[in-house]
Protein backbone atom coordinates (compact mmCIF):
# COMPACT_ATOMS: atom_id res chain seq x y z
CA UNK A 1 0.00 0.00 0.00
CA UNK A 2 1.71 3.25 -1.26
CA UNK A 3 0.69 6.79 0.62
CA UNK A 4 1.86 9.87 0.22
CA UNK A 5 3.00 12.64 -2.59
CA UNK A 6 0.99 12.71 -5.41
CA UNK A 7 4.07 13.43 -8.15
CA UNK A 8 4.59 10.06 -9.84
CA UNK A 9 2.68 8.96 -13.41
CA UNK A 10 -0.76 7.11 -13.50
CA UNK A 11 0.93 3.67 -13.48
CA UNK A 12 4.06 2.18 -11.60
CA UNK A 13 5.31 -1.18 -12.52
CA UNK A 14 6.52 -3.32 -9.93
CA UNK A 15 10.51 -4.23 -10.65
CA UNK A 16 12.05 -7.33 -9.80
CA UNK A 17 12.76 -8.36 -6.67
CA UNK A 18 14.69 -11.09 -4.98
CA UNK A 19 15.09 -12.97 -1.47
CA UNK A 20 18.35 -14.39 -1.01
CA UNK A 21 19.64 -15.80 1.60
CA UNK A 22 22.75 -15.44 2.72
CA UNK A 23 25.54 -17.75 1.10
CA UNK A 24 28.20 -19.94 2.56
CA UNK A 25 30.98 -18.26 4.39
CA UNK A 26 28.50 -15.26 4.99
CA UNK A 27 28.70 -13.16 8.41
CA UNK A 28 25.56 -13.17 10.83
CA UNK A 29 24.98 -9.36 11.92
CA UNK A 30 21.67 -10.15 13.34
CA UNK A 31 20.12 -8.11 16.11
CA UNK A 32 17.02 -8.45 18.03
CA UNK A 33 14.59 -6.56 15.79
CA UNK A 34 11.46 -7.71 14.23
CA UNK A 35 10.92 -7.45 10.30
CA UNK A 36 9.91 -3.96 8.91
CA UNK A 37 6.57 -3.06 8.54
CA UNK A 38 7.25 -0.24 5.74
CA UNK A 39 9.64 2.30 4.35
CA UNK A 40 9.87 5.54 3.10
CA UNK A 41 11.55 6.54 -0.14
CA UNK A 42 12.58 10.45 -0.69
CA UNK A 43 12.48 12.07 -4.11
CA UNK A 44 15.13 14.82 -4.90
CA UNK A 45 12.12 17.28 -5.56
CA UNK A 46 10.96 16.82 -1.53
CA UNK A 47 8.48 14.29 -2.50
CA UNK A 48 7.68 11.44 0.29
CA UNK A 49 6.29 8.24 -0.78
CA UNK A 50 5.37 5.98 2.26
CA UNK A 51 4.69 2.19 1.49
CA UNK A 52 3.38 -0.35 3.79
CA UNK A 53 2.78 1.02 7.39
CA UNK A 54 4.84 4.14 7.29
CA UNK A 55 2.40 6.81 7.63
CA UNK A 56 2.66 9.54 5.23
CA UNK A 57 3.06 12.73 7.35
CA UNK A 58 4.32 15.22 4.98
CA UNK A 59 7.27 16.85 2.33
CA UNK A 60 8.83 19.69 1.34
CA UNK A 61 7.17 19.63 -1.84
CA UNK A 62 5.83 23.02 -2.66
CA UNK A 63 7.98 24.78 0.10
CA UNK A 64 10.23 26.77 -2.22
CA UNK A 65 13.07 25.35 -1.01
CA UNK A 66 16.85 27.08 -1.67
CA UNK A 67 18.67 23.96 -2.03
CA UNK A 68 17.16 20.34 -2.79
CA UNK A 69 16.91 17.80 -0.48
CA UNK A 70 19.91 15.75 0.54
CA UNK A 71 18.64 13.13 2.99
CA UNK A 72 15.98 11.94 5.65
CA UNK A 73 15.77 10.15 8.85
CA UNK A 74 13.15 8.56 10.81
CA UNK A 75 12.10 9.20 14.86
CA UNK A 76 12.77 6.49 17.05
CA UNK A 77 8.90 5.95 17.27
CA UNK A 78 8.08 5.89 13.60
CA UNK A 79 5.55 8.37 13.93
CA UNK A 80 7.48 11.21 12.39
CA UNK A 81 10.92 11.93 10.01
CA UNK A 82 13.15 14.65 9.56
CA UNK A 83 14.16 16.22 5.91
CA UNK A 84 17.15 17.79 5.01
CA UNK A 85 18.42 19.98 2.16
CA UNK A 86 21.70 20.52 0.87
CA UNK A 87 22.08 23.99 2.48
CA UNK A 88 21.39 22.02 5.81
CA UNK A 89 18.07 22.91 6.44
CA UNK A 90 16.28 20.95 8.25
CA UNK A 91 12.17 20.06 8.17
CA UNK A 92 10.47 18.12 10.31
CA UNK A 93 7.37 16.42 10.29
CA UNK A 94 4.76 14.24 12.49
CA UNK A 95 6.52 13.50 16.21
CA UNK A 96 10.35 14.98 14.86
CA UNK A 97 11.57 17.81 16.83
CA UNK A 98 13.21 20.70 15.43
CA UNK A 99 16.53 21.26 16.90
CA UNK A 100 18.24 23.52 14.41
CA UNK A 101 19.46 23.58 10.96
CA UNK A 102 22.10 25.49 9.37
CA UNK A 103 19.96 26.97 6.56
CA UNK A 104 21.61 29.99 5.59
CA UNK A 105 24.57 29.34 7.01
CA UNK A 106 27.61 29.62 4.41
CA UNK A 107 28.81 25.93 3.81
CA UNK A 108 32.25 24.57 2.42
CA UNK A 109 30.31 21.30 1.45
CA UNK A 110 26.73 20.66 0.17
CA UNK A 111 25.03 18.77 3.18
CA UNK A 112 24.47 14.42 2.12
CA UNK A 113 23.06 13.48 4.82
CA UNK A 114 21.41 13.28 7.87
CA UNK A 115 21.23 10.44 10.50
CA UNK A 116 18.77 10.29 14.14
CA UNK A 117 20.08 10.17 17.30
CA UNK A 118 18.74 7.26 18.88
CA UNK A 119 16.79 8.80 21.51
CA UNK A 120 15.09 11.30 18.95
CA UNK A 121 16.05 14.23 20.41
CA UNK A 122 18.77 15.04 17.95
CA UNK A 123 20.32 14.83 14.86
CA UNK A 124 23.56 14.55 13.18
CA UNK A 125 24.19 16.26 9.20
CA UNK A 126 27.12 15.36 7.67
CA UNK A 127 28.65 17.49 4.76
CA UNK A 128 30.85 16.67 1.09
CA UNK A 129 33.93 17.81 2.86
CA UNK A 130 33.36 15.76 5.51
CA UNK A 131 32.22 18.35 8.04
CA UNK A 132 29.45 16.82 11.06
CA UNK A 133 26.85 19.00 12.47
CA UNK A 134 25.57 17.93 16.13
CA UNK A 135 22.43 19.33 16.75
CA UNK A 136 20.24 18.75 20.19
CA UNK A 137 21.18 15.63 22.51
CA UNK A 138 23.21 14.29 19.49
CA UNK A 139 27.33 14.81 20.47
CA UNK A 140 29.93 16.01 18.32
CA UNK A 141 32.57 12.71 18.15
CA UNK A 142 34.97 14.19 15.32
CA UNK A 143 34.61 14.88 11.42
CA UNK A 144 36.40 13.82 8.38
CA UNK A 145 37.70 17.04 7.21
CA UNK A 146 41.04 17.56 6.00
CA UNK A 147 42.30 19.68 8.83
CA UNK A 148 40.64 17.39 11.30
CA UNK A 149 42.21 13.70 9.07
CA UNK A 150 45.96 15.48 8.35
CA UNK A 151 45.18 14.64 4.52
CA UNK A 152 42.78 15.36 2.31
CA UNK A 153 39.96 13.06 1.41
CA UNK A 154 40.19 10.68 -1.59
CA UNK A 155 36.41 10.91 -2.38
CA UNK A 156 33.48 12.95 -1.30
CA UNK A 157 31.96 11.63 1.89
CA UNK A 158 28.24 10.56 0.79
CA UNK A 159 26.67 9.05 3.78
CA UNK A 160 26.61 8.83 7.81
CA UNK A 161 25.12 6.20 9.83
CA UNK A 162 24.39 6.40 14.21
CA UNK A 163 25.98 4.06 16.17
CA UNK A 164 23.04 1.99 17.65
CA UNK A 165 24.08 3.68 21.11
CA UNK A 166 23.82 7.06 19.55
CA UNK A 167 27.79 7.08 20.90
CA UNK A 168 29.10 7.85 17.57
CA UNK A 169 28.99 7.34 13.93
CA UNK A 170 30.26 6.24 10.77
CA UNK A 171 31.05 8.41 7.90
CA UNK A 172 31.57 6.72 4.29
CA UNK A 173 33.07 8.59 1.50
CA UNK A 174 32.89 7.66 -2.44
CA UNK A 175 36.05 6.10 -2.79
CA UNK A 176 34.84 3.18 -0.27
CA UNK A 177 37.04 4.35 2.76
CA UNK A 178 35.14 4.80 6.07
CA UNK A 179 35.52 6.83 8.95
CA UNK A 180 34.62 6.04 12.72
CA UNK A 181 34.02 7.98 15.65
CA UNK A 182 33.18 7.51 19.19
CA UNK A 183 32.09 4.05 20.29
CA UNK A 184 31.68 3.12 16.50
CA UNK A 185 33.85 0.23 15.56
CA UNK A 186 35.72 0.34 12.67
CA UNK A 187 35.44 -3.00 10.90
CA UNK A 188 37.25 -2.21 7.69
CA UNK A 189 36.68 -0.19 4.11
CA UNK A 190 37.92 -1.06 0.59
CA UNK A 191 39.07 2.44 0.27
CA UNK A 192 42.17 2.09 -2.36
CA UNK A 193 40.26 -0.67 -4.02
CA UNK A 194 39.83 0.37 -7.58
CA UNK A 195 36.17 0.05 -7.69
CA UNK A 196 33.62 -0.10 -11.01
CA UNK A 197 31.60 2.64 -9.10
CA UNK A 198 31.77 4.93 -6.75
CA UNK A 199 30.15 4.19 -3.49
CA UNK A 200 27.09 5.76 -2.84
CA UNK A 201 25.51 5.07 0.65
CA UNK A 202 26.03 2.90 3.75
CA UNK A 203 23.77 0.88 6.69
CA UNK A 204 25.16 -0.42 9.38
CA UNK A 205 23.95 -3.71 11.43
CA UNK A 206 22.08 -2.66 14.37
CA UNK A 207 23.69 -4.47 16.77
CA UNK A 208 26.37 -2.03 15.49
CA UNK A 209 28.75 -5.20 14.60
CA UNK A 210 29.36 -4.34 11.09
CA UNK A 211 28.00 -2.92 8.23
CA UNK A 212 27.67 -2.59 4.44
CA UNK A 213 28.56 -0.47 1.63
CA UNK A 214 26.68 -0.04 -1.94
CA UNK A 215 28.14 1.18 -5.13
CA UNK A 216 25.80 2.94 -7.76
CA UNK A 217 26.20 -0.40 -9.80
CA UNK A 218 24.40 -2.40 -7.10
CA UNK A 219 27.43 -3.94 -5.82
CA UNK A 220 26.99 -4.49 -1.95
CA UNK A 221 30.04 -4.67 0.41
CA UNK A 222 29.70 -6.56 3.53
CA UNK A 223 32.51 -5.65 5.94
CA UNK A 224 32.76 -7.12 9.19
CA UNK A 225 30.75 -9.52 10.99
CA UNK A 226 27.80 -7.88 8.66
CA UNK A 227 26.00 -10.89 6.61
CA UNK A 228 26.09 -10.55 2.50
CA UNK A 229 22.65 -11.41 1.17
CA UNK A 230 22.41 -10.48 -2.73
CA UNK A 231 23.16 -7.27 -4.75
CA UNK A 232 21.66 -5.52 -7.67
CA UNK A 233 24.65 -6.22 -10.61
CA UNK A 234 23.18 -7.32 -13.61
CA UNK A 235 19.74 -6.35 -13.16
CA UNK A 236 17.78 -4.46 -16.10
CA UNK A 237 18.17 -1.26 -13.26
CA UNK A 238 16.49 1.77 -15.21
CA UNK A 239 18.60 4.12 -12.88
CA UNK A 240 21.65 4.11 -10.48
CA UNK A 241 21.79 2.33 -7.25
CA UNK A 242 21.80 5.61 -4.68
CA UNK A 243 21.49 4.11 -1.21
CA UNK A 244 20.88 1.59 1.04
CA UNK A 245 18.84 0.23 4.66
CA UNK A 246 19.47 -2.38 7.35
CA UNK A 247 16.80 -4.50 7.99
CA UNK A 248 15.40 -4.33 11.95
CA UNK A 249 17.06 -7.86 12.35
CA UNK A 250 20.27 -7.24 9.84
CA UNK A 251 19.84 -10.27 8.57
CA UNK A 252 19.07 -8.42 5.35
CA UNK A 253 18.85 -5.08 3.80
CA UNK A 254 16.87 -2.55 1.06
CA UNK A 255 18.65 -1.11 -2.12
CA UNK A 256 17.08 2.07 -3.84
CA UNK A 257 17.45 2.57 -7.72
CA UNK A 258 17.37 6.05 -9.05
CA UNK A 259 13.79 5.38 -10.53
CA UNK A 260 12.51 4.62 -7.08
CA UNK A 261 13.07 1.01 -7.99
CA UNK A 262 13.35 -1.48 -4.55
CA UNK A 263 15.10 -4.47 -4.87
CA UNK A 264 14.67 -6.30 -0.75
CA UNK A 265 17.49 -8.95 -0.05
CA UNK A 266 17.40 -11.11 2.93
CA UNK A 267 14.75 -10.94 5.38
CA UNK A 268 14.01 -6.84 4.52
CA UNK A 269 10.27 -7.42 2.76
CA UNK A 270 9.08 -5.82 0.36
CA UNK A 271 6.23 -3.36 0.34
CA UNK A 272 6.32 -1.53 -2.97
CA UNK A 273 8.37 0.83 -4.89
CA UNK A 274 7.91 2.86 -8.34
CA UNK A 275 10.43 1.41 -10.59
CA UNK A 276 9.50 2.45 -13.81
CA UNK A 277 6.54 4.13 -12.66
CA UNK A 278 7.99 8.14 -13.79
CA UNK A 279 8.82 9.60 -10.93
CA UNK A 280 8.93 13.41 -11.39
CA UNK A 281 12.18 13.65 -9.73
CA UNK A 282 14.74 10.81 -9.00
CA UNK A 283 14.53 8.85 -5.75
CA UNK A 284 17.47 9.45 -2.91
CA UNK A 285 16.78 7.95 -0.09
CA UNK A 286 14.97 4.85 1.44
CA UNK A 287 14.33 4.54 5.27
CA UNK A 288 12.93 1.92 7.48
CA UNK A 289 9.67 2.43 9.17
CA UNK A 290 11.03 1.38 12.96
CA UNK A 291 9.43 -1.05 14.92
CA UNK A 292 7.52 0.17 18.36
Amino acid sequence: AYSGDNTFGSSASTPLTQVVSAGPGSGGGAGAGQPALGYWLLGLDGGVFAFGQAGYLGSTLGKGLVAPVAGMASTPSGRGYWVVAKDGGVFAFGDAGFFGSIGGVRLNGPIVGVAAAPDGLGYWLVGADGGVFAFGSARFFGSALPTALGAPLKGRIVGMVASPSGLGYWLVGSDGGVFAFGDAGFFGSIGGLVLRSPIVGMAAAPDGLGYWLVGADGGVFAIGPAGYFGNAVGRSLNGSVVGMASSPTGRGYWLLGSDGGVFAQGDAGFFGSFGGGGLNAPALAIVPRPQT
